[in-house]
């Protein structure tokens, strides 16, 4: 297989994509060729200071950065050959199978659905970014695609996301919950009402609505929202997380008794951040597409980027799209214009 890599995309930009890509490279001997797409001479410089063998790399040359804080609609239009947009043309072209950025999440999405299109019978895609929880990981979706969503789009979620739970995780008849304010099937606004109505007459595992505090402790693969309150979810749960973390230490130091018992918990404090951290799961796929795209942490270190070309690769290996593509085929409900 082979994967386009935006090499400048990212907080860290150009050092954490390049030993990000080497060390993919060391541990993913599926991938074939790795293409590292941005400025060739910087790209060369910073693999020859880490010494990463460049077997199985090419270097596809991209003169222009979509930074951070740019009008994501307005940087593909007039950036024409930025690293995301030459990289994500590398799977338009058929060159490669994926593309893989931390770059700006908003010229991720542009890029990917203004040049890949959508896949058969998907109107809109949706980010699925991993959430832990007691049983394992579910998938929130959409977190920041789609922030209009209309009732069947999310229907068309539910479907991407019960495909990827089942053929990335291996989950049976995964588990489908509907962010709401209350669990009763009466809570919630027109538009959820709505959406609970087409999930329920679906064939899918439907277990109706969820509320926040469900996220971490009830049994769930996949969490329905529109982008605008899914994207608001995740940066919530990464902000709580970084708070308490950050509030534990802080309490830690305060006195001798609590630098001993800190030294005590560290490792299990350690592996508990671990389970939560967004370098453990790599990356977020940009799920109804015709191409995969994985969407990286803007502040991906070398392992997170490492990982998000790991779960590209398995999105691949498992025909994720081809499955997608099976399963809407067969959703009796048709597709408003």
């Amino acid at each position: 297989m082979r994967i386009a890599l935006d090499a400048m995309g990212g907080d860290d930009g150009l050092e954490s994509n390049i030993k990000g890509a080497g060390m993919a490279l060391d541990t993913l001997p599926s991938i074939q060729e790795l293409y590292l797409v941005g400025d060739q001479e910087k790209i060369t410089k910073s693999l020859d200071k880490h010494s990463i063998s460049t077997e199985r790399i090419t270097i596809s040359h991209a003169s222009e950065i979509v930074e951070m804080n740019e009008s994501p609609a307005k940087a593909i239009r007039r950036k024409k050959d930025s690293s995301i947009s030459v990289a994500t043309d590398l799977v338009k072209n058929g060159t490669c199978e994926a593309v893989v950025s931390a770059g700006n999440t908003g010229a991720a999405v542009t890029a990917a659905t203004l040049k890949l299109r959508n896949l058969n019978g998907i109107d809109r895609a949706g980010i699925a970014s991993p959430i832990p929880n007691e049983y394992g990981v579910s998938y929130i979706m959409d977190a920041g695609a789609n922030p209009e969503a209309k009732p069947h789009h999310l229907l068309q979620y539910a479907i991407m996301g019960s495909v990827y739970s089942s053929y990335v995780h291996g989950k049976k008849n995964p588990k489908i919950g509907l962010m709401s304010n209350g669990a009763e099937e009466e809570k919630g606004t027109a538009f959820t009402k709505e959406v609970f109505g087409l999930l329920k007459e679906s064939n899918l595992n439907f277990i109706g609505n969820i509320e926040g505090h469900d996220l971490f402790s009830k049994e769930l693969d996949v969490v329905l929202c529109d982008g605008f309150t899914g994207n608001i979810v995740l940066k919530t749960c990464e902000a709580t997380a970084k708070a308490v973390a950050k509030w534990i230490s802080e309490e830690i130091q305060k006195n001798a008794i609590g630098k001993i018992g800190g030294a005590l918990v560290k490792p299990a404090f350690k592996a508990a951040m671990a389970r939560g951290s967004y370098e453990e799961y790599g990356g977020s796929p940009l799920l109804g597409t015709n191409g995969v795209c994985i969407i990286a942490h803007g502040g991906s270190s070398p392992i997170a980027i490492k990982n998000a070309i790991r779960v590209a690769a398995e999105s691949i290996t498992r025909r994720i799209n081809p499955h997608i593509e099976e399963e809407i085929a067969k959703l009796n409900f048709p597709s408003p214009i």
